[in-house]
């Protein structure tokens, strides 16, 4: 579980959290096509303690995601890939 203790001690631009999860209602549903393709992701401590995720195919590297993914707006994929406090949620950063 994500806290706002925890992100003050991280480092500006941190990969904290990573995966990957299928293209569907189930995973991120990024893109309404169906394709079951995955989708790579990484969760980024902000230059003060904020944070966000994003996204992209599974064919890209994490450090490729990080710098030029898309990023994740929709509180549902939020929740379901970092799980976090209120008060950590409220830093995301949209």
């Amino acid at each position: 579980m994500l806290t706002v203790e925890m992100l003050k001690e991280m480092e500006p631009g941190e990969i904290f959290a990573r995966g990957e999860v299928e293209n569907s209602p189930l995973g991120i549903y990024m893109i309404n096509n169906n394709i079951r393709k995955l989708l790579r992701w990484v969760a980024v401590r902000g230059d003060i303690h904020d944070w966000t995720i994003y996204c992209h195919w599974n064919d890209k590297s994490y450090e490729w995601v990080k710098e030029s993914g898309d990023k994740v707006y929709g509180d549902t994929h939020i929740k379901r890939l970092v799980p976090a406090t209120d008060e950590a949620y409220k830093l995301y950063r949209r």
